[in-house]
């Protein structure tokens, strides 16, 4: 429902009234949403309709888009830049074992150690917190490869050799594929209107005074540390979903690959190729960056890494708000609002 205020001035040579209306949702935006509600829908119909091998394909690109959204928003609104994500991406696929071993179904283990991953963010925090800028980015990388270590030298957890999920081996892979699949659609829907939700709320607006003036915004009583924690802890959330998903579609983890750091390369391309600070353009950049890797990425070997270095640096260079932050912006657009937009004021006599 589209919310106006009135802003009126008066003219000292001409009695006149300007009316400027604040609103959040267009006609355009309306529309957008209702399509991607129907989409999502439709999508949960496609194990009836497409190949295992084609829904495992989706499911990549669900999780691909959870990173990408959820690095977007710790760096994009919260300013919180970290090249260690693929710490809590690494504690949800094997936070899975702590529950299945325990007798847990391993799509329940999945949401369970993704809020298990969230409850070791909050004293991660502690001391993540204390670091900032550049430090912060490194020290995230530290306490990613502290997670790995301590994985690697637990024996119940397979050691450095890795470990499988022996409880779905047994599913027929079609069955499998289709249930891991609607995982993946529901943690997909959920983790983003969770991100929509928060970015709406007041505390998106301080998180993205947060990220451009921390002291000022302390200063006007923003609770700048609570709010960096809310969704430093979500993010945790999401990458551990993503690695539990990992995990139930893949069968097998190893800590090098599930713990490497390519998780964060691949985040920071995605969120830079669609749009930084944008709720669009991480959904964007997944979309392209998944298209590529599935047709460049089996064959493409050294050639294929360096092509999506040349292009992250030229999006950077030449269209530095990214695909869909430069439409947004010659365009005035957004599908998805999380802000207020003022329209032109109408001047009646």
């Amino acid at each position: 429902m589209t919310t106006a205020s009135p802003v009126t001035t008066a003219s000292p040579t001409a009695p006149a009234t300007a009316i400027a209306t604040i609103h959040r949702w267009t006609p355009v935006s309306r529309t957008a949403s209702g399509a991607l509600s129907a989409l999502l829908l439709a999508l949960a119909f496609a194990p009836f309709v497409f190949t295992p091998e084609a829904t495992a394909k989706l499911t990549t690109l669900f999780v691909l888009v959870i990173v990408a959204a959820m690095w977007n928003a710790l760096a994009g609104y919260a300013g919180l830049v970290s090249v260690g994500q693929q710490g809590f991406i690494g504690l949800g696929a094997y936070g899975v074992f702590l529950f299945v071993d325990r007798g847990v179904s391993p799509f329940l283990a999945v949401v369970l150690a993704a809020l298990l991953a969230g409850a070791v963010a909050v004293p991660t925090s502690l001391l993540a917190f204390r670091l900032t800028g550049g430090q912060f980015a490194i020290g995230m990388w530290a306490i990613a490869e502290f997670f790995r270590l301590v994985v690697v030298n637990t024996p119940s957890l397979g050691g450095g050799s890795g470990r499988s999920l022996t409880d779905l081996s047994a599913t027929d892979p079609a069955v499998r594929q289709a249930q891991v699949y609607w995982l993946a659609l529901a943690l997909m829907s959920v983790l983003l209107l969770a991100v929509f939700v928060l970015l709406r709320s007041r505390l998106g607006a301080s998180l993205e005074a947060i990220r451009d003036d921390p002291v000022g915004a302390a200063s006007v009583g923003v609770r700048v540390t609570s709010a960096k924690r809310l969704v430093f802890v979500l993010a945790a959330v999401g990458g551990a979903a993503a690695g539990g998903l990992t995990l139930a579609s893949t069968l097998r983890v190893q800590p090098d690959s599930i713990f490497g750091v390519h998780w964060s390369a691949y985040m920071i391309f995605m969120v830079v190729i669609g749009g930084l600070g944008t709720f669009e353009g991480p959904i964007i950049g997944a979309i392209v960056f998944f298209l590529v890797q599935d047709s460049f990425g089996d064959n493409g070997g050294t050639w294929y890494l360096i092509g999506l270095g040349a292009l992250a640096i030229g999006m950077t260079l030449w269209m530095p708000h990214g695909l869909w932050g430069t439409v947004a912006r010659r365009r005035d657009l957004e599908l998805l609002p999380v802000g207020y937009r003022v329209k032109t004021p109408v001047v009646r006599p």
